[in-house]
């Protein structure tokens, strides 16, 4: 079943994600991925010394889970043509090894962008651990394909 076209998205729609929870394979892949092998993320002994007491997933793995959730709901597939912006992401708290994270998303803004065959979307973010505590939010612009005409 594809996802909803622009025109099927209306201000104040909200959707929940299912919950994935992040373990230590995922923080080593991120790391290699991207380089960032600080040791807050990846080395024990000096993350119990800091002052969360533990290694840290990094924040842009918790953001890039937190899309590919959105993205399960399938709210998007084959109807998303871009992510165009991240705005205003703020990291709030920290996700831990063994954290279960989910998103709620919410439609804030709609703008039909008949040029490219559909609208832009700008949905609120928020991005909760297990304890329902907010540890990261913002918002994304999307570029959503337009209905095809019958």
């Amino acid at each position: 079943m594809p996802g909803l076209y622009f025109e099927e998205f209306s201000v104040g729609q909200k959707v929940t994600t299912v919950g994935r929870t992040i373990g230590e394979a995922d923080i080593f892949g991120f790391a290699g991925l991207t380089g960032d092998f600080n040791q807050i993320h990846t080395d024990a002994a000096f993350a119990s010394k800091t002052q969360f007491g533990q290694r840290i997933a990094h924040g842009l793995l918790g953001l890039s889970i937190a899309t590919g959730l959105i993205m399960r709901t399938g709210l998007l597939e084959g109807t998303v043509l871009a992510f165009r912006e991240i705005n205003e992401w703020k990291f709030v708290k920290p996700f831990f090894i063994g954290d279960t994270i989910s998103a709620e998303l919410e439609v804030t803004e709609t703008k039909s962008m008949p040029r490219i065959g559909g609208g832009s979307m700008i949905a609120s973010v928020t991005v909760k651990n297990q304890n329902g505590e907010i540890c990261q939010r913002g918002s994304l612009n999307l570029l959503v394909l337009s209905k095809p005409k019958s």
